[in-house]
């Protein structure tokens, strides 16, 4: 098997350790670097999954001393968490983890605050060094500052690579960048990593100084370059976190648009989860699409919109400014404007929610619809129920909530209150302005008014004139 014309990993014999110790002193939180969001996920997480791709037999990830908030944080994750007590450089870092990987093991090396890296760029990486040689990943920038130099002999082959603090001016000119992304036998860069020393401007124990090593000992050293710079980005500040943030969300807005969705402005739409859409469906400016969502076929979502962790189906048409968390849209309803759907919230097929109206933990059957300026919670509401105007479950007692029953083919008044728990039966009419707390028969109208009053030559109170 091979990708684009690239043998396939020879998954069992790959490692792969990513270095996540980095103190991040100039993002200037509290939080690690590496826990910053970026589209909704942490930086180190976009970085385990592109190795997750590669699918290999370990994931190493190196954190720092203090960094068990990143440990917490990705614990789910299937990876070895080791720790450097110590930040003392790459190199050191990459030494942590080799007592833990096997001698005929390639080892991939990763950074966790480099989130945009691509799986298919190191498929190329890897598979340069599974013939015994040590690949490194290059790019050519037209602006290199803050990166190693790759150097190279006359001949064009890599000789090494010179940190920017410790490069010369001539050295300072070179375009063509270190990435820091390698992959090497394992038992080779063994070696390699126990020859290291620190003897330079940062004191510290390069693991780029195994290049020359490796030239040194006649060992074939090769390069990939990256097809597109941005994936090979470091975040290091907020400035540089903001601009991989937009080149995420143009990666995700066209992804969208590719799978079938046509947006007013890809430039206007914030992704910050996994998503999966239908086609011909329409998105409008402003809307953040959050967690994991499933979007059906010819859906339209209108402007700025909130929407996390839901499930749309087809032909859901949801309207401008509403909030949708934890939810499930059944096909062919229609939202809002202004709509408030809240979590363990089911909405079946047809179903009609308008403008001002907040649903909660409630499920509401086929064709049921509740129009206008409504609060709906822990409810079971049957199909073909209509809901007048002002309607509110009454379900908190100031201790617990309780449950409100509403059979199918019920109308209520606008107006009324429901107080829970109670139970309203199939076909029950309920008058305009009524406060229920007790069941309501099925097929029946109830009334709970106070009677009207009309006072002949009643005035409302004025002021004096002298007051």
């Amino acid at each position: 098997m091979s990708f684009d014309g690239v043998p396939a990993v020879f998954n069992m014999s790959l490692s792969v350790v990513i270095l996540a110790a980095g103190q991040g002193t100039r993002m200037r939180s509290t939080l690690p670097k590496v826990l910053h969001p970026l589209g909704g996920f942490p930086l180190l997480q976009h970085v385990i999954r592109a190795a997750q791709q590669l699918e290999p037999s370990n994931i190493h990830v190196v954190y720092g001393h203090g960094g068990e908030r990143v440990r917490e944080a990705l614990g789910h994750e299937a990876v070895n968490w080791v720790l450097q007590d110590q930040q003392l450089g790459t190199g050191h870092a990459v030494d942590q983890v080799m007592p833990l990987v096997r001698d005929n093991d390639t080892l991939l090396v990763l950074y966790g605050d480099v989130p945009l890296i691509r799986a298919e760029t190191l498929r190329h990486l890897v598979a340069q060094a599974e013939n015994g040689g040590l690949s490194v990943l290059t790019a050519t920038l037209d602006d290199p500052q803050g990166y190693g130099r790759m150097i190279r002999d006359t001949g064009g082959k890599l000789a090494g690579i010179v940190e920017q603090k410790d490069a010369s001016e001539e050295q300072l000119k070179i375009r063509e960048i270190n990435t820091g992304f390698l992959a090497a036998p394992a038992t080779r860069l063994r070696s390699w990593l126990d020859q290291l020393d620190n003897s330079n401007a940062q004191q510290e124990y390069y693991l780029t100084d195994v290049i020359a090593m490796a030239v040194a000992d006649g060992v074939a050293v090769t390069s990939v370059s990256a097809e597109n710079e941005h994936e090979i980005l470091g975040v290091n500040d907020r400035v540089q976190l903001s601009t991989l943030e937009r080149v995420y969300q143009r990666s995700q807005a066209e992804r969208l648009m590719r799978s079938g969705v046509t947006l007013a402005d890809p430039g206007r739409l914030d992704v910050r989860g996994d998503i999966s859409t239908g086609e011909d469906c329409f998105i409008d400016i402003g809307v953040i699409l959050d967690g994991a969502i499933t979007i059906g076929n010819n859906v339209k979502i209108g402007s700025n919109c909130l929407i996390k962790n839901t499930i749309i189906g087809d032909g859901v048409e949801i309207l401008s400014h509403c909030v949708i968390e934890d939810a499930e849209i059944g096909a062919a309803s229609r939202i809002g404007p202004f709509a408030r759907i809240r979590p363990e919230t089911r909405l079946a097929d047809h179903v009609h929610v308008g403008n001002f109206v907040e649903i909660k933990k409630s499920s509401v059957d086929t064709g049921s619809k509740i129009n206008h300026l409504s609060y709906i919670g822990d409810t079971r509401m049957g199909s073909k129920v209509n809901v007048g105007a002002g309607t509110i479950t009454c379900n908190y007692d100031g201790a617990y909530k309780h449950l409100t029953e509403i059979g199918d083919d019920v109308f209520i008044g606008s107006d009324t209150q429901l107080v829970a728990p109670v139970k309203v039966g199939d076909g029950a009419t309920i008058g305009a302005g009524s406060t229920i707390t007790r069941e309501v028969p099925s097929g029946e109208l109830v009334l709970s008014r106070s009677p009207q009053q009309i006072r002949p030559g009643w005035k409302r109170p004025v002021k004096k004139s002298n007051q």
